[in-house]
Protein backbone atom coordinates (compact mmCIF):
# COMPACT_ATOMS: atom_id res chain seq x y z
CA UNK A 1 0.00 0.00 0.00
CA UNK A 2 2.82 2.38 0.86
CA UNK A 3 4.44 1.76 -2.54
CA UNK A 4 1.23 2.86 -4.25
CA UNK A 5 1.21 6.07 -2.23
CA UNK A 6 4.89 6.66 -3.04
CA UNK A 7 4.15 6.22 -6.74
CA UNK A 8 1.24 8.61 -6.40
CA UNK A 9 3.55 11.14 -4.81
CA UNK A 10 5.94 10.92 -7.76
CA UNK A 11 2.98 11.34 -10.12
CA UNK A 12 1.90 14.39 -8.12
CA UNK A 13 5.38 15.87 -8.55
CA UNK A 14 5.11 15.45 -12.31
CA UNK A 15 1.67 17.09 -12.31
CA UNK A 16 3.01 19.98 -10.21
CA UNK A 17 5.77 20.49 -12.77
CA UNK A 18 3.23 20.54 -15.61
CA UNK A 19 1.02 22.91 -13.63
CA UNK A 20 4.03 25.20 -13.13
CA UNK A 21 4.50 25.38 -16.90
CA UNK A 22 0.81 26.15 -17.34
CA UNK A 23 0.87 28.79 -14.58
CA UNK A 24 3.81 30.59 -16.13
CA UNK A 25 2.21 30.49 -19.56
CA UNK A 26 -1.09 31.86 -18.23
CA UNK A 27 0.74 34.58 -16.32
CA UNK A 28 2.77 35.55 -19.37
CA UNK A 29 -0.25 35.85 -21.62
CA UNK A 30 -2.09 37.94 -18.99
CA UNK A 31 0.83 40.21 -18.13
CA UNK A 32 2.07 41.57 -21.43
CA UNK A 33 0.75 44.91 -22.72
CA UNK A 34 1.07 44.19 -26.42
CA UNK A 35 0.57 41.14 -28.57
CA UNK A 36 4.26 40.45 -29.06
CA UNK A 37 5.07 40.91 -25.37
CA UNK A 38 2.23 38.59 -24.36
CA UNK A 39 3.55 35.90 -26.68
CA UNK A 40 7.13 36.42 -25.54
CA UNK A 41 6.21 36.11 -21.86
CA UNK A 42 3.61 33.39 -22.44
CA UNK A 43 6.11 31.15 -24.18
CA UNK A 44 9.39 32.46 -22.72
CA UNK A 45 8.53 32.06 -19.03
CA UNK A 46 7.59 28.36 -19.28
CA UNK A 47 10.57 27.77 -21.54
CA UNK A 48 12.93 29.35 -19.00
CA UNK A 49 11.38 27.19 -16.26
CA UNK A 50 11.84 24.06 -18.38
CA UNK A 51 15.48 24.87 -19.13
CA UNK A 52 16.39 25.57 -15.49
CA UNK A 53 14.47 22.57 -14.16
CA UNK A 54 15.75 20.27 -16.89
CA UNK A 55 19.34 21.36 -16.36
CA UNK A 56 19.51 21.26 -12.57
CA UNK A 57 16.38 19.72 -11.00
CA UNK A 58 14.96 16.90 -13.08
CA UNK A 59 15.89 13.28 -12.41
CA UNK A 60 17.92 13.11 -15.63
CA UNK A 61 19.55 16.54 -15.26
CA UNK A 62 23.02 16.91 -16.79
CA UNK A 63 24.10 19.08 -13.83
CA UNK A 64 22.03 17.79 -10.90
CA UNK A 65 22.14 19.61 -7.62
CA UNK A 66 21.49 17.91 -4.31
CA UNK A 67 20.89 18.64 -0.67
CA UNK A 68 19.84 22.06 0.49
CA UNK A 69 20.52 23.59 -2.91
CA UNK A 70 18.02 21.27 -4.56
CA UNK A 71 15.45 22.05 -1.90
CA UNK A 72 16.01 25.78 -2.42
CA UNK A 73 15.65 25.37 -6.19
CA UNK A 74 12.39 23.47 -5.72
CA UNK A 75 11.06 26.09 -3.33
CA UNK A 76 12.02 28.88 -5.72
CA UNK A 77 10.56 27.23 -8.80
CA UNK A 78 7.28 26.21 -7.18
CA UNK A 79 6.93 29.57 -5.39
CA UNK A 80 7.28 31.34 -8.72
CA UNK A 81 4.60 29.07 -10.19
CA UNK A 82 2.27 29.76 -7.25
CA UNK A 83 2.91 33.48 -7.66
CA UNK A 84 2.11 33.17 -11.36
CA UNK A 85 -1.25 31.60 -10.51
CA UNK A 86 -1.90 34.27 -7.89
CA UNK A 87 -1.03 37.24 -10.12
CA UNK A 88 -3.12 35.74 -12.93
CA UNK A 89 -6.06 36.16 -10.53
CA UNK A 90 -6.36 32.44 -9.80
CA UNK A 91 -6.07 32.92 -6.04
CA UNK A 92 -7.71 29.67 -4.91
CA UNK A 93 -5.70 27.68 -7.41
CA UNK A 94 -2.52 29.31 -6.09
CA UNK A 95 -3.41 28.24 -2.54
CA UNK A 96 -4.15 24.68 -3.61
CA UNK A 97 -0.91 24.58 -5.59
CA UNK A 98 1.14 25.76 -2.60
CA UNK A 99 -0.48 23.21 -0.28
CA UNK A 100 0.12 20.33 -2.71
CA UNK A 101 3.70 21.43 -3.37
CA UNK A 102 4.52 21.59 0.36
CA UNK A 103 3.01 18.16 1.06
CA UNK A 104 4.77 16.72 -1.98
CA UNK A 105 8.16 18.18 -1.02
CA UNK A 106 7.81 16.90 2.54
CA UNK A 107 6.89 13.39 1.37
CA UNK A 108 9.69 13.33 -1.22
CA UNK A 109 12.21 14.11 1.53
CA UNK A 110 10.58 11.77 4.07
CA UNK A 111 10.66 8.80 1.66
CA UNK A 112 13.99 9.84 0.09
CA UNK A 113 12.49 9.77 -3.39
Amino acid sequence: MVEVIKSGNLALRFLLELAALAALGIWGFHTGNGGAVKWLLGIGAPLAFAVVWGTFGSPGAPYPITGIYRTLLELLIFSIAAGAFFFSLHHKLAGIYVALAIVNLFLLRFWKQ
